[in-house]
């Protein structure tokens, strides 16, 4: 038993091969109108119903899109009979047209004449070209209306279907879509009613099997225009595919499984343009212990929340069935029901184009409750989705809801409305149309529907450190995504003054050159809007700056479900109540704001921090040197090497700001002992430390860079003798940071041979940590601490920490 949707003469060739492959058993064929056609016939009509003569034209092309398509498929001789063999069909066509046309009404009868000739058509050139016992489909399926739709009539439609069956040669066809009523007049089955079709002729055949070929490999465990990882599934169960169907995945018109299912017909889902392809069946057939516990994730758009409420409603009798009927009454399709055990409000979710219908009838059946306040106003909630997740595994599977909605409420998805059934196999929910996008790519990733995890990456930043980190990012997707299951994706990249940005991804090897040539003009706000605008799912924002306009928007992206990785240590050094603000939106909104690399670059100073917090400990005192620069300082001082000289050095090798004087003046240090204070539990702010600067403040004050560098030659013989001077001690000189008692100091220090800064080499850095349980032995962190390699290591640690692998 085969199905199959015609778009072309082309298709049409390739049906013949399909048809054809089936050797040594008969074969019952179902056609579709040539694609497009019904559409057309739907809009002619209604054309014809206004009184617009245009429909006329629209006629012709409708005959002449069939004329070309035959004489493409037959020769002459050919040509002439099969137009013979439509032509009293296109004639039933013209003169309904015309009648509606005349008297400007287009009935219901009218309306399923004219919308079901196009598979009379297709149908009886297909059987001719196939060399196919055409058989009329309106002389077996009968149909009765209920609801304002056309429900067949089953056992009417089983006694004529087992009456003909003996007459079935090898090669049968019958036109798909349409049936007809109690009094012969032509009805329709609905949209997808071929598909429907097939299976009432597979189930009264009792075939081995239906095949329905399509423009599709299969059902897909997504919607892949919104999902490129979505991939076909193999395998359904009945009740899955009919879930999968009703909400959204247009694969299959739902009605159709039943009938398949009744009779234990597996149906067999192939894609006409791609035959090779595997494609979906759906069967009764056990899955094995490996299947995954959801199937595939569904959703419908354009639909709406409707929301009864009211204290009248609890423990009231009959509510429901009142509502659910008035709405039945006036042909609105309920697609969700949802309500509260306490019965205080019902919700629902219809078509967006139905809902003034809707409300009008809820208003009308419930006025008396509404006028004496029993039973508030009706709330509708437009601009809606409903997402749905599938699979027989998830029935007492403990913690799918809880995997599901953390996978969204972490992105920022609202949920409006849940709905699931007894049966588990189901999980529906409602959310705006605007977070479709990511809801469906984050429940894609949570139930390992995909390959691996996806991080969307924003980068501020296109200096030393923001080009280091795009190489890295180059270097290890690779890696990342085969060890890891983790792809990181660059998404956006902004300058100063402009930016770029690709939902699909950009090149990390050349988009800085992209920027340069060819960025969007706009300001970091404006990038921070683009962000959020976008509402990518699993965004992380990149600050490889050390602005403080862009420390500035952090707090809103991390408001919009934004996870903020930072080596800029502007925001995490400010005020004690915005640093705290920052930590606590994050916790709220389930979102990661790291910034390892404020203190020690690359060197992990933060994190054993955290990790001692967290398991209780209390951090009682902290001494560091934390500032790479002003460690080779003082560690390049000697008697050939002035101050002056080695400051220059630092500069030129990328180790100071371009202004030395921003760490000469132990702001930056402050900044970072500020950072480790708060992290490990004192509120302190920037003017509760003690600062001495490593060079006196009139140097630091002076006009420019270039004066400076002039006048600080005059400390070169101070800091030389007082170097002199420890050398024959037996000490050295540190620009260190204490924390102790609550009490915060930044300034220059002497230590001795047994001091563990004394061996510090270059420009790395040390933390010492005294805790209640390292006590007497404190712990000790000891790295490389500056430059923007390490640096931008430190950031991509922590982009990655990000996603948890």
């Amino acid at each position: 038993m085969e199905e199959l949707s015609v778009g072309s003469a082309e298709t049409i060739a390739r049906v013949k091969d399909i048809v054809l492959s089936v050797k040594n058993e008969p074969v019952v064929v179902v056609v579709s109108a040539v694609g497009g056609i019904t559409d057309r016939l739907i809009k002619t009509a209604n054309m014809a119903g206004s009184g617009n003569e245009a429909c006329f034209d629209h006629l012709q092309s409708i005959i002449e899109t069939h004329q070309q398509i035959i004489a493409k498929l037959f020769d002459p001789v050919g040509v002439k009979k099969v137009s013979a063999l439509i032509e009293h069909d296109i004639e039933e066509l013209r003169i309904i047209l015309k009648g509606v046309f005349l008297i400007r009404e287009l009935s219901r009868k009218s309306f399923e004449s004219l919308s079901g000739i196009g598979e009379r058509l297709s149908s009886k050139i297909i059987a001719t070209y196939l060399g196919a016992q055409w058989y009329d489909s309106r002389q077996y399926i009968k149909t009765n209306l209920e609801y304002g739709r056309n429900q067949v009539l089953v056992n009417e439609t089983d006694q004529l279907l087992a009456d003909m069956k003996g007459q079935l040669g090898q090669l049968s066809l019958f036109p798909g879509f349409i049936s007809s009523n109690a009094k012969n007049e032509n009805t329709t089955l609905g949209r997808g009613g071929s598909d429907y079709t097939a299976a009432i002729l597979a189930a009264a055949f009792d075939a081995a099997t239906l095949e329905i070929w399509t423009d599709v490999d299969g059902f897909m465990t997504a919607d892949p225009r919104v999902i490129s990882r979505a991939y076909c599934i193999d395998h359904l169960s009945y009740a899955e595919a009919m879930e999968l169907s009703h909400f959204g995945a247009k694969v299959i018109y739902p009605p159709t499984i039943i009938p398949a299912f009744q009779k234990k017909v597996p149906i067999l889902i192939k894609n006409t343009f791609n035959p090779n392809a595997k494609g979906t069946l759906i069967s009764q057939m056990a899955e094995s212990s490996l299947a995954q516990q959801i199937k595939g994730i569904s959703s419908i758009k354009d639909v709406s929340l409707v929301t009864v409420q009211g204290i009248g409603m609890v423990g009231v009798t009959g509510i429901s069935m009142r509502l659910f009927s008035c709405l039945a009454a006036r042909e609105v399709n309920v697609i969700l029901i949802s309500q509260a055990s306490s019965e205080n409000s019902i919700s629902l979710v219809i078509e967006t184009e139905q809902t003034a219908v809707a409300r009008a009838a809820i208003e009308n059946e419930f006025y008396r409750e509404m006028a004496n306040r029993q039973i508030n106003r009706v709330m509708v909630d437009d601009e809606m989705a409903v997402v749905a997740i599938v699979g027989e595994k998830m029935k007492q599977t403990t913690g799918i809801a809880g995997q599901l909605f953390n996978s969204v409420g972490k992105n920022g998805v609202n949920v409006f409305a849940i709905a699931q059934g007894g049966s588990e196999i189901n999980i529906s929910f409602v959310i705006k149309e605007r977070d479709i996008r990511k809801a469906l790519n984050v429940i894609h990733e949570a139930f390992f529907l995909s390959d691996y995890s996806r991080l969307n990456l924003f980068l501020a930043g296109k200096g030393t450190v923001g080009s280091k980190l795009l190489k890295k990012i180059s270097a290890q997707t690779k890696k990342l995504q085969k060890e890891n299951r983790l792809r990181i994706r660059l998404v956006g990249v902004a300058g100063s003054q402009s930016m770029l940005l690709d939902r699909e991804g950009l090149d990390p090897d050349k988009v800085i050159e992209q920027l340069n040539s060819g960025g969007t003009p706009g300001s970091i706000n404006d990038f921070k809007d683009k962000i959020i605008a976008m509402n990518v799912a699993n965004s992380v924002f990149v600050d490889c700056t050390a602005s403080e306009v862009v420390a500035d928007v952090y707090h809103a992206l991390l408001d919009a479900n934004v996870s903020v990785v930072t080596a800029n240590k502007i925001a995490s050094s400010s005020s004690f109540q915005h640093y705290s603000k920052l930590k606590a939106t994050a916790r709220e909104k389930g979102v990661k704001f790291f910034f390892e690399t404020n203190v020690g670059a690359g060197l992990p100073i933060i994190a054993p921090i955290n990790d001692l917090v967290r398991s209780g400990d209390t951090i009682e005192r902290l001494e560091a040197v934390v500032s790479g620069t002003l460690n080779f300082i003082v560690n390049e001082l000697s008697e050939e090497k002035p101050l002056s000289e080695v400051i220059l050095e630092a500069k030129e090798k990328g180790f100071s700001e371009p202004d030395p004087r921003v760490d000469l003046s132990g702001t930056d240090v402050v900044r970072k002992l500020l950072i480790l204070a708060r992290e490990s539990g004192y509120p302190l702010e920037q003017e509760d430390v003690e600062v001495e600067p490593f060079v006196p403040a009139e140097y630091l004050n002076l006009p420019s860079l270039e004066v400076f560098m002039e006048k600080v030659t005059e400390l070169n013989p101070v800091f030389e003798a007082r170097r002199q001077k420890l050398e024959k001690e037996g000490k050295r000189l540190r620009y260190a940071a204490r924390l102790s008692e609550g009490k915060a100091q930044v300034g220059l220090i002497e230590v001795g041979k047994t001091h563990p800064f004394y061996d510090l080499e270059g420009s790395n850095n040390i933390i010492l940590i005294w805790s209640e349980n390292y006590n007497e032995h404190p712990m000790q962190v000891k790295g490389y601490g500056a430059g923007a390699e390490v640096t931008a290591a430190g950031v991509f640690a922590d982009i990655i920490k990000v996603a948890n692998v």
